[in-house]
């Protein structure tokens, strides 16, 4: 039992996806097309690590349109970008392995690129909720509060866990300083030339980035009846400067909008000028500047957040958090900063909490049912030593497997109770028969383990036998229960041994003493 804190936790076992998937980012600001090359290098590299027998497709994303679909997308900007690998079935190596050749060849060849794997599963997604990683250390700040504090203690934090031996990627999922251009609209101006600042920035989006999200028009086809969204916008190659998007139509000088999306039925004047002579531009009531903000805004409840997303560098999940809980709890945050932890390790923690009560519970109903069926306190209890000798095979065994603790362990473990502990209870109940035939009790305890272990070691070596096959992941997929298989192997195999000597060496014990005790209790009233 001393190997019992080695053991690692996880919330389920770890499994070969098959897939996985690169989350690159490129220097702050980087355009497009530069975040294309580099998708391309990375595209190279990946067909020269894996071969094409176990290569299957690579797709890349890359960057974000600002419309409706960047929802659908982790990038953030056009310095972002996410690529996809899948192995064929029956790749001849693991994809572990992949991920660890592609990140050293790529710290070697690209260092100025910063990249993060994540699984591709569909198990990994749905535990981790889509998160990028299964560790999230999130900052959280009112709303009311600026970013620059969180993100200064976010990286005071990745500095901190990067040397830690625990921690394998560790990522700060937001930019803070992406590349900005920010326009200030001056409303005394605006409101003098009967326009407001709500519709200075709907007419410069409209003109950017089209009407769709802002007043989305649909024109409908009479002759089958489909609809089409219409949306206008400037060309982009257009606007290639200041000057340009300073240029830009945002009302007119005789007081009604130039998109007035409100329908105003106030009538247009014109005095026959060209109309964009009568047009007031965003230069005439805005400055523009370049800034650097947060390339997006993140938030948690209200809250304003900034990830820090962390992979651990084994399979042990629980003993990497706790790592980086003692790691960040050594750091002092900035006012108004809270630190919560969140991914599926603090959901597992949460379900291991639940189902160590559930298994002391269900220890406790099958001692009220052993007294209940029995009518006897002494005989469930002796019977109920079998399940500590159970679990230190369970122990030995998934520490010689480097087998986690996991959902599928844990069930493991209840299915090797309920066999041990109907051994014992066969082993208990014939002894007692023994005795009441008037049998001394070694007699009666050897007699028990001699003749009752034909069929334990039937029901053990049945149960051993039927799941070493799953325990040795010979089939695909099998990896999966395969801790549950090494759990009542390592309890059956060590129960077996335990409970044919020390359950009938604790009966004969246990009702040795109650024998001495009675005759002890009757000595007096015998003498009166």
């Amino acid at each position: 039992m001393f190997l019992f804190p080695h053991l690692g936790t996880r919330l389920f076992p770890e499994t070969d996806p098959g897939k996985f998937v690169i989350n690159v980012v490129t220097p702050v600001g980087t355009r497009l097309e530069l975040t294309e090359a580099a998708a391309r290098r990375i595209n190279d590299m990946i067909h020269q690590v894996i071969p094409s027998r176990d290569l299957e497709n690579v797709i890349a994303n890359l960057g974000v349109v600002p419309n409706i679909s960047a929802l659908y997308t982790a990038n953030s900007g056009e310095d972002t970008a996410q690529i996809m690998v899948a192995l064929r079935s029956g790749h001849s190596r693991s994809t572990g392995y992949y991920e660890q050749a592609l990140r050293t060849a790529l710290a070697r060849e690209m260092p100025n690129i910063k990249t993060f794997f994540s699984s591709g599963s569909i198990i990994d997604a749905v535990l981790d909720f889509g998160a990028l990683a299964p560790i999230d250390v999130q900052m959280s700040a009112p709303i009311s509060e600026n970013f620059g504090p969180m993100f200064e203690f976010a990286r005071q934090v990745t500095d901190r866990l990067k040397g830690l031996p625990e921690v394998g990627q560790i990522m700060i999922k937001q930019v803070a300083d992406y590349p900005t251009v920010e326009v200030n609209v001056d409303r005394t101006k605006a409101a003098r030339l009967g326009i407001t600042e709500r519709s200075v920035i709907t007419n410069l989006i409209t003109a950017i980035n089209s009407n769709a999200l802002i007043k989305p028009l649909i024109w409908i086809d009479l002759h089958n009846g489909d609809d089409y969204y219409l949306s206008a916008q400037y060309f982009e190659e257009n606007i290639n400067s200041f000057q340009t998007l300073l240029d830009i139509p945002v009302g007119t000088r005789l007081g009604a909008n130039y998109h007035d999306y409100t329908y105003s039925a106030v009538p247009l004047r014109t005095d026959g000028g060209s109309g964009h002579e009568q047009s007031i531009l965003l230069g005439d009531v805005a400055t523009v500047q370049r800034v650097r903000n947060p390339s997006e805004a993140d938030h948690y409840n209200i809250q304003r957040v900034v990830d820090v997303l962390i992979s651990p560098r084994t399979s042990d999940m629980g003993g990497t958090l706790d790592a980086v809980r003692r790691a960040v709890k050594e750091l002092e945050a900035p006012a108004n900063v809270k630190v919560y932890f969140r991914g599926s390790v603090v959901n597992m923690q949460r379900t291991f909490a639940s189902m160590e009560l559930g298994f002391l519970l269900a220890v406790l109903v099958v001692y009220l049912v052993g007294v209940a069926q029995g009518r006897s306190w002494l005989d469930p209890f002796i019977f109920m030593f079998s399940v500590p000798m159970g679990m230190i095979g369970v122990v030995w065994m998934l520490w010689v497997t480097r087998t986690t603790i996991n959902i599928e362990s844990m069930m493991g473990v209840i299915v090797m109770n309920g066999i041990v502990v109907s051994n014992a209870i066969l082993l208990i109940d014939f002894a007692n028969q023994r005795r009441r035939q008037g049998q001394s009790l070694r007699h009666a305890a050897v007699e028990a383990a001699r003749i009752r272990m034909r069929p334990i070691l039937m029901t053990s070596l049945a149960t051993i036998v039927g799941l070493t096959p799953l325990a040795l992941k010979l089939e695909a997929g099998s990896a999966a229960s395969a801790s549950l298989a090494c759990s009542v192997i390592g309890g059956l195999t060590v129960s077996l041994v335990m409970t044919l000597f020390l359950v009938p060496s604790l009966w004969e014990l246990f009702y040795s003493f109650k024998r001495d005790h009675g005759a002890q209790a009757q000595g007096p009233e015998a003498a009166r």
